[in-house]
């Protein structure tokens, strides 16, 4: 069979399977085209399952482009809250204000309109023009490129730009006239439900017959991509700090700088305890010199708590850094207590573990003054100018939160953590 004979059955049996198999997913249901786009902004690099109860909760308080472009910022993170990837709300708010101002509240129907707006990139572009409008436009995101390397057997690197536009090309090839709406999402489909990343189902597919990856027995080894760089491990000391007198029954949290990560995320207050060296993982601190330099920080920034103990410990990954949290529970002191004191002490504690994972890793040593550095300026109070507050448990329906201190907060109000000031 030849190339174009094997386009063909890839097309048409790809297309016969989808019209029986589809799922039923909100977002399917209309042909509307702001529904498409928030489905498509969201499943990027998160399950459909996990997307759905999101979907139906955004559309529901944000059904219009007017709605999600007139409504409060922070009211759209809250409904967003959980999904990571806050960026990508923004960007989505900011570009439903460009369809406002530019389109008239219309999604454009033209390529170069759709891919000016804010956060839409080629697949998300190609992905709204095909769905919602059955242009014959490609939508090229991960599923597909590992679909079509292995049908057709290509071994260039999905991760390299020239591999992306070859598989666009491709993809558009193979769109059947009129029909780029169910193909495109029975790509998508294919590449979600069968062929799979690492154990395709080969025997249920409906191309299998043609595809040249098995019958070669590449399936297992396609498609060929480089592998990303590991994120970056750090190890942060996280405040739980409990209020005393006028704040009784609440927590401190901070609210991020304006801009860069997370921004304007609510969180609880942390400092970087020490970067792990080049290929390392971050090393735990011991507790007293943590407890001395999370008090210290606590200190630099204006507020006088007492670490208690040691809560638990968490993790909250980004695609570039993992952050591996010590968290301790600490109360609200009185500013004539003797936390001076403590947080001079914190250097001494924290430069004598840094000193001893020194001398047992050498390697390490430029990791080890960086942490001494940071160290220091939390000492100094060099931060951000950070806006803190005291919650309750009812202030969490308000403000957004990453979802390792969303978890975090929501396990201390239920007592989760009360055993770290009992022992």
């Amino acid at each position: 069979m030849g190339l174009q004979e094997q386009k063909r059955h890839f097309s048409v049996n790809l297309l016969d399977w989808y019209m029986i198999n589809r799922r039923d997913l909100p977002w399917r249901r209309h042909n509307n085209p702001y529904f498409t786009w928030v489905s498509e902004i969201m499943l990027q690099q998160t399950r459909v399952d996990t997307v759905i109860p999101y979907f139906n909760r955004f559309i529901g308080n944000f059904p219009t482009v007017q709605a999600l472009a007139e409504a409060p910022e922070e009211e759209v993170l809250k409904n967003w809250e959980g999904l990571g990837y806050y960026s990508r709300a923004r960007n989505l708010q900011a570009a439903a204000r460009q369809v406002m101002e530019l389109h008239g509240g219309e999604m454009p129907q033209d390529k170069q309109s759709v891919f000016a707006l804010k956060g839409v990139g080629p697949y998300t572009a190609g992905a709204i023009l095909s769905i919602a409008f059955n242009q014959p436009q490609p939508a090229v995101d991960g599923n597909v490129m590992r679909v079509l390397s292995r049908y057709f057997l290509i071994d260039e690197d999905i991760m390299k730009g020239s591999t992306r536009v070859l598989m666009e090309e491709l993809a558009g090839e193979l769109i059947p006239e009129g029909r780029a709406r169910d193909f495109n999402q029975a790509l998508m489909e294919l590449g979600a439900l069968v062929c799979t990343p690492k154990a395709p189902h080969c025997l249920t597919c409906p191309v299998m017959e043609q595809c040249s990856g098995r019958i070669a027995g590449r399936e297992l080894t396609l498609p060929v991509k480089t592998k990303a760089k590991p994120p970056r491990p750090e190890q942060r000391l996280v405040a739980l700090v409990e209020g005393r007198g006028a704040h009784r029954g609440r927590v401190l949290v901070r609210q991020r700088p304006e801009t860069g990560l997370l921004a304007r995320m609510w969180e609880l207050p942390h400092v970087l305890a020490a970067p792990a060296a080049a290929g390392k993982a971050a090393a735990p601190l011991a507790d007293e010199p943590a407890m001395a330099l999370l008090a210290g920080s606590l200190w630099a920034e204006g507020f006088a708590a007492r670490p208690e103990g040691l809560a638990t410990h968490a993790e909250h990954v980004f695609s570039h850094i993992v952050w591996s949290l010590q968290v301790y529970k600490c109360t609200e002191q009185d500013q004539s207590s003797e936390l001076p004191l403590i947080a001079a002490e914190a250097r001494a504690a924290y430069h004598a573990q840094a000193a001893s994972m020194a001398e047992s890793a050498p390697a390490a040593e430029s990791s080890s003054s960086t942490a001494a550095q940071a160290a220091q300026e939390a000492m100094t109070g060099k931060g951000d100018g950070l806006t803190y507050q005291w919650i309750g448990p009812e202030d969490m329906e308000k403000l957004a939160f990453p979802n390792v201190f969303l978890k975090l907060l929501r396990n201390y109000f239920a007592g989760a953590y009360d055993e770290a000031t009992e022992q």
